[in-house]
């Protein structure tokens, strides 16, 4: 793997484990299945698909964020907008 994309997934890696700490079953659960991900495509050599494999992170990121965003509207929201 060339340096560009190693540092690439170094990066996706680190903010998807920051990003797991507040996953709902548990952030031993989530670093569980994100430490086995990654090593099941550590032999990729490919720079094209490693590439497209970057990408696709980067998107999980994105909908794990807006997810959480989501959360935390939906909170805001039932505690000062509850029906009463």
């Amino acid at each position: 793997m060339s340096q560009p994309h190693r540092r690439a997934v170094l990066n996706l890696y680190k903010t998807l484990l920051y990003m797991g700490r507040d996953w709902p079953q548990g952030y031993d659960f989530f670093r569980k299945r994100l430490h086995k991900v990654f090593t099941k495509n550590s032999g990729e050599t490919n720079p094209e698909k490693i590439r497209i494999m970057i990408k696709h992170g980067e998107f999980v990121a994105k909908e794990i964020e807006v997810l959480y965003m989501l959360k935390k509207y939906r909170t805001m929201k039932r505690r000062y907008y509850d029906g009463s």
